[in-house]
């Protein structure tokens, strides 16, 4: 049975994130974490470091076809990470 005052285990994380600020850091770490889901096997594949720093992402990619394509579809990728965070975590991305 529930009690008035009980709080199910997301809003007690969310809560947690909010009152800590560690919400920033959280949704940067899941931008990073789902980079190979996102991009797909290939990009992947090729990717060799990536990071955020100051709401950038910066990827180092070893091949510079796909380095090329990727600057083409630049805004794509950072609308699709932030969709994927919930919030507006990247704004710009730099490929090394």
């Amino acid at each position: 049975m529930r009690k008035p005052n009980d709080i199910t285990l997301k809003e007690a994380l969310t809560k947690m994130l909010s009152v800590y600020r560690l919400r920033g850091k959280y949704d940067e770490t899941g931008v990073v974490a789902h980079w190979p889901e996102l991009m797909g096997t290939a990009v992947a594949n090729r990717t060799t470091q990536i990071y955020v720093s100051q709401r950038k992402l910066f990827v180092r990619i070893e091949s510079s076809v796909i380095k090329n394509e990727l600057l083409l579809v630049r805004t794509g990728i950072i609308q699709k990470l932030n969709e994927r965070a919930g919030a507006e975590v990247i704004t710009e991305i730099v490929f090394l």
